[in-house]
């Protein structure tokens, strides 16, 4: 493909990234009806999911060998790094760590150790379909940090987002991704 193609398409991508970058997958409608509730959440999670293909898409297209320097647009970058913090503050970590969700009804404040006993570790095949995309972007996301100088509010970003999966329990693949992000940052 040529530049300018290639440019028209990470900002085709952009759009569909930007569709799913900040929808919230942890849906409670309290007069919804199961049914109701489920296509709705099945819904939202197509379009995260297509977001998140599209992210990984972007990050491939621009961590490929010998691109031209028009291919790094900072906006799209941004994008991508929004979206993943997103999905990891909102979706992943309360699915993976019971200390980060919220109590819809406003219970009683629990110990942190007490809601990791009372965790479920079962877990919906497009929530670990997620995770291992989130997973790829980090990891993908420390290779372009390899390839490309950017701004130092993206790499304030970028850093935050690598460091915070060490204090979040049962996401050990997203950990060793933010090592190789984090190790990315500091040789930056």
């Amino acid at each position: 493909l040529s530049t300018d193609k290639t440019v028209k398409v990470l900002n085709i991508l952009e759009k569909n990234i930007q569709d799913g970058s900040k929808l919230s997958t942890l849906l409670n409608h309290n007069n919804d009806t199961e049914d109701e509730e489920r296509l709705w959440r099945d819904l939202i999670m197509e379009r995260v999911t297509k977001s998140a293909d599209a992210c990984l898409t972007v990050i491939n297209i621009m961590t490929s060998p010998n691109m031209p320097k028009a291919v790094y647009i900072e906006d799209v970058i941004e994008r991508v790094i929004q979206y993943t913090k997103f999905h990891l503050q909102n979706t992943l970590y309360p699915q993976y760590d019971p200390v980060y969700r919220v109590d819809p009804h406003g219970g009683g404040v629990l110990s942190s150790k007490a809601k990791r006993a009372k965790c479920s570790t079962h877990k919906q095949r497009v929530i670990v379909m997620l995770y291992n995309k989130v997973c790829d972007i980090v990891s993908s996301l420390s290779e372009l940090l390899e390839i490309q100088l950017l701004t130092d509010t993206t790499i304030l970003q970028v850093s935050s987002m690598g460091i915070t999966p060490f204090f979040v329990e049962n996401v050990s693949e997203l950990q060793l991704c933010a090592i190789k992000l984090v190790t990315a940052v500091s040789n930056f």
